[in-house]
């Protein structure tokens, strides 16, 4: 029985990796014995988890693609995104998917 629906929020590595150098690894259980370059460090971490989840994450009901609003709204960096801009995008997906399910 089916009962709840995945969302993929797909950020592009890299600016995962700017973001979380940026605060600081320590919050990050994953990643918070990184140091020297936390940027190259927290890239190659991330790498290398994305590679061993992309399956998972390829089985989310609706995928939201960061770089795809970003392109749509003409805008060059991810990080210029707003929440809500998000949000409305994964409403849509998440519509899409309920559409195609019923």
């Amino acid at each position: 029985m089916h009962k709840g629906i995945s969302v993929w929020l797909d950020v592009p590595l890299e600016a995962l990796a700017e973001r979380i150098a940026a605060v600081g690894t320590h919050s990050r259980p994953l990643l918070h014995h990184e140091s020297d370059d936390a940027y190259l460090k927290t890239l190659k971490r991330l790498s290398s988890l994305w590679e061993e989840r992309v399956e998972a994450y390829a089985n989310a009901n609706a995928r939201v693609s960061l770089e795809k609003i970003a392109n749509k709204l003409g805008l060059r960096d991810v990080s210029s995104l707003s929440p809500t801009a998000i949000a409305i995008e994964a409403l849509e997906q998440i519509q899409g998917y309920l559409k195609e399910e019923w």
